[in-house]
């Protein structure tokens, strides 16, 4: 690689952006209007406050379904994953080169892929968080080898069946620091499912609850704001506003912060995203995606012909 480049040189400037008194169903909307996994949250002088990620939506979304579910409105929590899972998917084999591989999920603007075998037995993912290790890999030490079955994830967590709720599916997604899932029978990849499929089938719910009945506050429900918190937050259903959702504590850089230690905050957190904040003021942006598109380039890898 180069002389490292810092956050300000290759940042995103120009963001969607969330007003923390935004009606919290008008934020989950807007995300996906705008397919987006999340935004931050910012006051009128572009002060930040927070971000309203896909794990925000899932947990707030989830706990409605279930309360409309138990009171016979809830439509959707009948279906299963096979109902809305994606079968057409980009796959990676376990011998594919991890460089090619991560031009792959640059090319498909997809954060991450199935490993399969060559009869379709499902071995793992390899995804921008992965691909974080590669990078780091390649900057400090010599690549003991180049192969994605080296560097893939292998956890069955992440697996579901196709009879797996819709419910039951998000749950797993609040559970776990996971963006998607796969849907396996005797061990062949079936297809896929993202938090963004369990937001596009539950959204429907929010018309049942958007005036909030009271006689869903009374409850405790455990909510989960952020991608680094595995254990869910109970309380009792909390105002209509982003603010009450959104994470407060999620990770931030400054604009001087150095491209490998950006990667190595990828690396070892769960954020798919980091705000650049310079007096605490909103300048920038820097993604999974900007990183894997700036070693992409440092390391001159040549464009799939």
């Amino acid at each position: 690689m180069h002389q490292p480049e810092l956050a300000s040189q290759f940042m995103v400037k120009s963001l969607v952006t969330l007003r923390p008194n935004m009606h919290v169903f008008d934020g989950i909307a807007h995300l996906l209007k705008q397919n987006i996994t999340g935004a931050p949250v910012v006051d009128a002088g572009r002060k930040y406050l927070g971000v309203f990620s896909e794990k925000c939506c899932m947990s707030v979304l989830t706990a409605w379904a279930r309360a409309a579910a138990e009171g016979g409105r809830g439509s959707k929590a009948g279906l299963q994953a096979k109902d809305f899972m994606v079968r057409k998917l980009v796959t990676l084999t376990p011998d594919s080169d991890v460089f090619e591989a991560i031009g792959q999920l640059l090319k498909n603007r997809i954060s991450g892929a199935p490993v399969v075998d060559s009869e379709g037995n499902f071995l793992g993912i390899f995804s921008e968080k992965t691909s974080m290790q590669v990078l780091i890999s390649a900057a400090y030490e010599q690549l003991p080898t180049t192969r994605v079955g080296a560097f893939m994830n292998e956890d069955a967590k992440r697996v579901i069946s196709e009879e797996t709720s819709l419910l039951d599916v998000a749950q797993v997604f609040l559970d776990t620091p996971y963006r998607r899932l796969e849907v396996v029978r005797d061990g062949k990849l079936l297809g896929q499912i993202s938090r963004r499929d369990v937001l596009k089938a539950e959204h429907p719910l929010a018309k049942h609850v958007r005036s909030f009945d009271p006689s869903l506050t009374g409850d405790s429900w455990a909510f989960h704001r952020s991608d680094d918190q595995m254990d869910a937050e109970e309380q009792a259903l909390p105002s209509p506003e982003i603010s009450s959702f959104m994470d407060q504590n999620a990770k931030t850089i400054s604009p001087d912060a150095d491209f490998l230690n950006v990667a190595r905050i990828f690396l070892d957190t769960p954020y798919r995203r980091l705000p650049v904040l310079d007096d605490h003021r909103l300048v920038g942006q820097v993604s999974r995606r900007d990183v894997l598109h700036k070693a992409h380039d440092l390391m001159a890898i040549e464009p799939e012909r």
